[in-house]
């Protein structure tokens, strides 16, 4: 495929990366109205505990989070098509398997290859979206990505709710099969392949270390959200991910020819735009997962109904994610992104002072302010980190900015969950101590406890005699989300810091051949022309 046509061609090769996109992180939210559906009994849903039902939802981060930077590398050293290809028809297959897995062990398998084929899919599109666009538009295709990543976050309990209106739980993943097979179709006719020209050595030590501290790591976090973060589990799993990311800290500085430049974080800027979306999604994963109850447990909406209270999320997202790079370039980058972030820790707050029974419009116009402060801030932040490195090793930035997207998120849910259920518990526990059925039986009132699932299961299956807990159960789940919405507010609060101390007013980017790692967020001014195989790109702001 010639220069030429790939420059005629980049509008459509962007539609296609964005549907492959859309179906691997849809998948990261769409499961979260099919949660209490997957918990009835057999023939409707699986019998899933709140412990596998967890597992179903964080084996998939997991595995994505893990193998993310793998994959990355591997894509620039062996072609960034041929990895997302793949990645995609492993994806669907796994998508079908998942489907109609028979059991909870078999579905949290499966949703573990779901993540490691999707974990092949994410950074290979923007990394193709560097090598197609030129400098003047790789802004507005990066912010279009972002834009979409968020979208498909937001639209992900609707399409779940919809297909649970009609089918049975297995179509939130079956949906994605004929997802799949157009998207394949239209990449093998559209999108040119890339890679790295002079990869260097491979580097399997850095790349085992990679892989195993963030998987270690991130299942600490998953354990302290099961267990408890006093746990020797999730203590014992924190500190080895720790110990061994910093071990592959210290192999990167020293080998010849490291997989991650490590130099990169020197700059204040980049380690700041890393550490916002890492919070960002902290906060934000972490709430909608406790707004997936909120809306069916506590206020008895369906899924589908549930799903639809999250569209001015993602409308607020597509209007303001495709304008994004106009207002960074009209008010500065600091401006925007830190007033963004401050507006979503204030509409954080919003959910301490909700009930079961508040009125509705409030609601959808705080989730709205929130998707419009999502899609202000990540395209330029997304595109300052993909900038920070040189054009032949897109994937890098793509494999550091997707990391710290699922880490994050991941950390989100067990942080956020954490508090969720820790709070939910004090709250529903002397109220499980009088019900004659649980006084003596320790084990189920823990079970029964678990959550407001558990509880209002209980209910039904014990029939009039468990009745007085229901009121009880969405006071206590009510408290719960109340301090879990402060522990997303204060964790936002930390990506304003960030951005206040750390992003500048004006941001040029160095993106070409041989960027410097410690002016990759400094760059040259704006219509500078070429020199030395750097082609200068300004974020304006």
């Amino acid at each position: 495929m010639t220069p030429e046509l790939i420059h005629k061609r980049r509008w459509e090769i962007l539609g296609v990366l964005v549907l492959s996109l859309l179906v691997v992180v849809l998948d990261t939210s769409i499961l979260n109205v099919a949660l209490k559906t997957l918990a009835e009994p057999r023939p409707k849903g699986l019998g899933a505990s709140q412990t596998e039902l967890e597992w179903a939802t964080n084996a998939y981060t997991l595995a994505f989070a893990g193998l993310l930077f793998t994959w990355s590398i591997l894509g620039d050293r062996l072609g960034r098509k041929r990895v997302l290809l793949g990645g995609m028809v492993a994806f669907g297959l796994f998508s079908a398997l998942c489907a109609y897995a028979s059991s909870p062990g078999e579905l949290i398998a499966f949703r573990a290859l779901m993540g490691i084929s999707g974990a092949a899919v994410m950074p290979s599109t923007v990394s193709i979206i560097s090598n197609v666009f030129e400098p003047s538009e790789r802004p507005k295709a990066i912010g279009i990505w972002a834009g979409a990543v968020g979208i498909a976050l937001a639209i992900g309990p609707i399409t779940g709710g919809l297909l649970l209106l009609h089918f049975w739980w297995g179509s939130v993943f079956l949906v994605n099969v004929p997802i799949v097979i157009l998207a394949v179709a239209l990449m093998i006719r559209l999108v040119p392949e890339s890679r790295n020209p002079k990869p260097g050595r491979l580097d399997p030590v850095g790349v085992g270390l990679s892989v195993l501290g963030i998987t270690v790591f991130v299942l600490g976090i998953v354990r302290g959200g099961d267990l408890g973060w006093g746990s020797a589990q999730a203590l014992i799993s924190l500190g080895a991910g720790l110990s061994i990311l910093t071990a592959f800290v210290w192999w990167e500085r020293r080998y010849e020819a490291p997989i991650l430049d490590t130099r990169l974080f020197a700059s204040a800027r980049f380690s700041a735009c890393t550490a916002i979306v890492a919070l960002l999604f902290c906060a934000y994963m972490g709430l909608v997962f406790v707004l997936s109850f909120y809306f069916q447990a506590a206020r008895g909406y369906s899924p589908l109904h549930s799903g639809a209270q999250l569209l001015p999320l993602a409308i607020g997202q597509i209007i303001f994610s495709s304008r994004s790079a106009e207002i960074v370039k009209r008010l500065g980058a600091k401006l925007v992104i830190t007033g963004a972030l401050l507006l979503l820790a204030l509409s954080f707050t919003y959910y301490t002072a909700a009930g079961a029974h508040s009125p509705v419009a409030p609601l959808l116009v705080v989730l709205f302010v929130q998707g419009m402060a999502i899609g202000l801030v990540m395209p330029p932040v997304t595109a300052a980190i993909q900038a920070a490195v040189p054009r032949q090793r897109a994937g890098e930035a793509s494999a550091i900015s997707n990391t710290s997207r699922q880490v994050g998120g991941a950390l989100g849910v067990a942080v956020i969950g954490a508090i969720l259920a820790s709070a939910y518990r004090a709250g529903i526990d002397p109220h499980l101590a009088s019900v004659p059925l649980l006084a003596h039986a320790p084990a189920l009132r823990d079970s029964a406890g678990a959550s407001i699932t558990a509880t209002l299961a209980f209910v039904q299956h014990a029939g009039p005699a468990a009745h007085g807990l229901v009121t009880p159960a969405v006071d206590a789940f009510i408290h719960a989300m109340h301090e879990a919405a402060l522990g997303s507010a204060l964790i936002t609060t930390l990506a304003v810091i960030a951005a206040a101390a750390w992003m500048p007013r004006r941001t040029a980017v160095a993106f070409g051949q041989e960027s410097r790692p410690e002016d990759a967020l400094r760059g040259a001014p704006a219509g500078a022309p070429e020199i030395d195989g750097v082609i200068p790109v300004t974020i304006e702001g």
